[in-house]
C-alpha cells in the first residue's frame, strides 16, 4: 500500500474542472466546491460527484436526492473559494452569485460555464467519501471559452489551445 501524502502530492498533479456542486429540497439549501467530478454514461446521461462524508452537507445532499453540477468559468475563482470555505454561512456562500432554481429544486448558477440539473440515483461509499451516481435531467452551456481548473493546489484559468 502505498503512502497517503505521496498519493495526495501525486492527485495534485492530476488537474480537473472546478464546479460548485449544489443542492436544496427537505434537508434545506447547501452546497461545496468539488473537483472530482467525472461523466460516467452517456446512456442514460449520468455523472458521478465525489464528496466526503464528514462534509456538514453530505446528509442534507443525501436526503435532498437532487443536485447541480455548476461548472465554472475562468473568472469564478473568488465563487470556488467561498463554496470551499468552512468559515462562510451557507447563506454567505449563496450571497457570492446569482441562482435560479432547477426544475429538480436544486440551485442552479446563471453564469456556470456548464450546468448539469441532475437526480442522484445511486450512492457508494469508498473509504471517506461518497460517490454518488447522478442522472443528467437538463443542462445548460454558456458561451464563455474559459474554464476555471484546479492544478498542483491552486486555481488556474484555461482558454488557450494548443497548436
Amino acid at each position: 500500500m502505498i503512502d497517503s501524502s505521496a498519493f495526495k502530492n501525486a492527485m495534485a498533479l492530476l488537474s480537473g474542472a472546478v464546479s460548485v456542486i449544489t443542492s436544496d429540497g427537505p434537508a434545506g439549501r447547501c452546497g461545496f466546491t468539488a473537483s472530482a467530478v467525472c461523466s460516467v454514461t452517456d446512456s442514460p446521461p449520468t455523472l458521478l460527484v465525489c464528496m466526503n462524508r464528514a462534509s456538514q452537507s453530505h446528509a442534507a445532499f443525501q436526503r435532498n436526492g437532487v443536485l447541480a453540477v455548476n461548472v465554472l468559468a475562468g473568472t469564478h475563482q473568488d465563487l470556488a473559494s467561498a463554496f470551499a470555505s468552512r468559515d462562510l454561512t451557507m447563506e454567505q456562500r449563496f450571497g457570492a452569485s446569482h441562482w435560479t432554481r432547477l426544475p429538480s429544486g436544486a440551485p442552479g448558477m446563471d453564469e456556470a460555464l456548464v450546468g448539469f440539473d441532475c437526480r442522484i440515483t445511486h450512492s457508494h461509499d469508498v473509504g471517506s467519501h461518497t460517490v454518488f451516481f447522478c442522472e443528467i435531467d437538463g443542462l445548460g452551456v454558456s458561451e464563455s471559452q474559459e474554464a476555471l481548473v484546479y492544478f498542483n493546489r491552486a486555481f488556474h484559468r484555461l482558454g488557450t489551445v494548443c497548436q
